[in-house]
């Protein structure tokens, strides 16, 4: 029996634990169905690709469930949203609300444990994010602080919904990243399974989760789908593009209150 390699596996600095892919792989038919209850917005909001859509340059509050990043747009029509997120943004993010970072909780606390809003800064540089219309996931892509590029994460999620200047999906904690010379990560794999032991997720939606990333891998990665395009890797943002600003909601004016107290 042959010994699994030690470097297939890997732990960045943030302590995301990552297995390298590799070899054949098949998609199926993912049931959007059973994930359907992780959305947290009412119906008023319709399928994203749909008509009226934002013009480059406006603002956009890209929604994570209750977690708030206030983006520009880049391009809205049928195809997708693509949107910018200024280096240093003010955003709202839940953490653990004993005031621990999410990676500092033990793993198989992390999906109970209580959480409140936090204003945070987007730290590092500015993200490109492609949600491509009707998919699991958006692609973000990264710059190394030279301004080489660092590689495409890619966010498994809820298709997004729009209403207005804002567009939401909510977060499905398995990601992929893909390194600029094509090998392919799965990242967190270990919080999928830790979230179906406390019953965060059910072992039907895990499965369902896992289906969209080998989704992800046949369509967007081995398929070379349109948010891998070389001119996304080239784009820059606009020299006179202002940062947007968190809206004053209640839900921030909330995690400001939290973030300022003692």
């Amino acid at each position: 029996m042959t010994e699994p390699d030690p470097n297939d596996v890997q732990v960045s600095d943030s302590g995301s634990t990552l297995r390298r892919l590799s070899g054949p792989v098949e998609a199926r038919r993912v049931d959007l169905a059973l994930l359907a209850p992780e959305r947290n917005v009412g119906a008023d909001w319709r399928p994203a690709g749909e008509a009226p859509f934002l013009t480059a340059g406006d603002p956009v509050l890209w929604l994570y469930g209750r977690g708030i990043d206030p983006m520009r747009v880049v391009r809205d029509d049928e195809r997708g949203l693509v949107a910018w997120l200024a280096a240093e943004s003010e955003i709202v993010a839940w953490h653990p609300a004993d005031g621990r970072s999410v990676r500092d909780v033990p793993l198989a606390e992390r999906f109970a444990v209580d959480r409140a809003p936090v204003v945070q800064r987007w730290r590092g540089g500015g993200v490109l994010r492609i949600a491509p219309t009707g998919k699991p996931w958006s692609v973000w892509l990264f710059w190394e602080d030279d301004g080489s590029f660092a590689g495409h994460y890619v966010n498994l999620e809820l298709p997004h919904t729009r209403r207005d200047g804002e567009t939401a999906t909510r977060d499905l904690t398995l990601d992929l990243w893909l390194e600029p010379d094509g090998e392919l990560w799965l990242k967190d794999a270990d919080e999928v399974a830790a979230a179906v032991a406390v019953g965060r997720y059910t072992q039907a939606q895990a499965d369902e989760i896992h289906a969209a990333a080998q989704w992800a891998r046949v369509d967007l990665v081995e398929g070379r789908d349109w948010p891998l395009d070389d001119e996304w890797i080239a784009w820059r943002p606009p020299a006179g593009w202002a940062t947007p600003v968190l809206p004053d909601t209640e839900v921030v004016r909330q995690a400001r209150r939290t973030t300022l107290r003692p």
